[in-house]
């Protein structure tokens, strides 16, 4: 379910498992791409090979933070500007050298192109326990810490397809599901546990889920 007016947010994990000409996802500047439309164009041509060895990962050091644009450095052979590729020279990325054969009809370079956009990567991500009170059933599961709990509830819907049928309290109180939990005073205290060492699903903060009894349809 896509919440009309609010971005797809994504973990890295979930981008990481995106890893194959096929099926190819990256990351860059706090967005997430999906490249599998420009593997299946450039199919076969070595100036994708940069692109597939960075498939699932995040590609933010290709570009300048500034100016959001590919990284350059100065030619020490011609002294020239050009861009910065130390893995190689990849799709859209012009020669150092003139060169006639190079064909600069694409349009929009694909990192300019949101046609390949499909989302927002989370800028911290963390783990949160879903107790089931009906069947007592637990579930640790990740979340990106921007989302609301109707965005989390969708996370949890593929280990309880009727989670929309129950009331989500934390503490006793039930959770505002328009809100994040940090704005259901779900604080993160991952950094806490990780000072003391506390890296166990023991301490997780809990949300319970009750049974409403108006069971709905998978």
């Amino acid at each position: 379910m896509v919440i009309i007016g609010r971005p797809k947010y994504y973990t890295p994990k979930e981008v990481s498992v995106h890893n194959t000409t096929d099926d190819l996802w990256v990351s860059f500047l706090g967005k997430v791409y999906n490249l599998t439309p420009l593997c299946e164009k450039y199919k076969g041509d070595i100036l994708l090979k940069p692109v597939i060895l960075s498939a699932g990962k995040d590609i933010t050091h290709w570009f300048n933070s500034k100016t959001k644009e590919i990284r350059t450095h100065v030619d020490p052979q011609t002294n020239c500007i050009i861009p910065y590729c130390p893995n190689g020279r990849f799709v859209h990325i012009p020669p150092p050298y003139p060169d006639s054969n190079w064909a600069n009809d694409f349009g929009r370079p694909w990192w300019k192109d949101d046609a390949y956009l499909v989302g927002i990567l989370s800028q911290k991500t963390r783990l949160i326990k879903i107790v089931n009170t009906l069947t007592s059933q637990e579930q640790v599961i990740e979340v990106c810490s921007e989302e609301i709990l109707t965005e989390v509830q969708e996370r949890y819907m593929k280990y309880n397809a009727h989670a929309g049928s129950y009331t989500w309290k934390y503490e006793g109180k039930n959770l505002d599901m328009s809100k994040t939990l940090t704005e259901n005073g779900i604080e993160d205290e991952d950094e806490e546990f990780y000072q003391l060492s506390m890296n166990d699903d023991t301490y997780l903060q809990s949300i319970q889920l009750y049974f409403n009894d108006d069971l709905t349809e998978a």
